[in-house]
């Protein structure tokens, strides 16, 4: 049983809505385009490195994966990629930013328990347009007392999230699907974390193994938080 906590984190993408599957499926079309010009080999490899290279100046979200599309399309057809195919792949970008939000199951049902009781806020990395854009559309933001969508969610960007909202770690419990990003920082501060894992996670985000920590909690679906936590009927 988890005690003490007042503030509760959620993750977005992928632990509130759906998310990487929208990655995937771009990516696969990618592949087909550019297998179109003769390209062999591992064409979705290349688009990882292309992405990793890149997240240092374009960071997260749909926006830089458009440029890292753009960007290995073009290299991986030595520039013989056509204008109207580079149009198509923006295209594919903006099919993504326009896609209607996918609440996962028993978000809204969980969120509605909790919120009487807990502080609650979100912590998402990615691009900020888009990420507001999500939140204003999934019908959920009302839930939150604060959203925070960060460049990175290393252990130093959770510090400052904690020191801007004056949470001691101790108080603080995060929610997310991404061990790397959204439970190994935080239980290195002191907080807690709950794992939920997601049946697609994109590579970078993969880890070798579990946290040991008797702060740190793993569940099959979202609801079983409740289970975790005091909350009153």
């Amino acid at each position: 049983m988890i005690e003490g906590i007042k503030v509760i984190g959620f993750d977005a993408d992928d632990t509130l809505w759906v998310n990487e599957p929208y990655y995937r499926d771009a990516e696969e079309q990618f592949v087909q385009l550019v297998t179109s010009y003769g390209v062999n080999g591992n064409i979705a490899g290349a688009l990882f490195e292309t992405e990793i290279s890149n997240l240092r100046l374009y960071g997260y979200g749909i926006k830089a994966f458009m440029l890292s599309l753009v960007e290995c399309a073009i290299q991986l057809t030595d520039g013989g990629i056509s204008s109207r195919d580079i149009s198509l792949i923006i295209g594919i970008g903006k099919s993504m930013l326009e896609h209607p939000i996918e609440l996962l199951d028993d978000v809204k049902f969980v969120l509605k328990r909790l919120a009487p009781y807990y502080r609650l806020i979100v912590a998402t990395k990615g691009d900020l347009l888009d990420q507001e854009r999500k939140m204003r559309r999934s019908g959920i933001a009302d839930y939150f007392h604060h959203i925070e969508v960060m460049s990175d969610k290393k252990e130093q960007h959770y510090v400052q999230l904690l020191k801007h909202l004056d949470i001691a770690p101790e108080s603080f419990l995060m929610i997310g699907n991404s061990l790397k990003s959204d439970i190994i920082p935080p239980l290195e501060l002191g907080a807690w974390g709950v794992h939920v894992p997601y049946h697609t996670t994109w590579a970078h985000e993969e880890v070798d193994k579990e946290p040991e920590s008797t702060r740190f909690f793993q569940i099959e679906q979202i609801d079983q938080v409740l289970g975790l936590i005091s909350v009153p009927h």
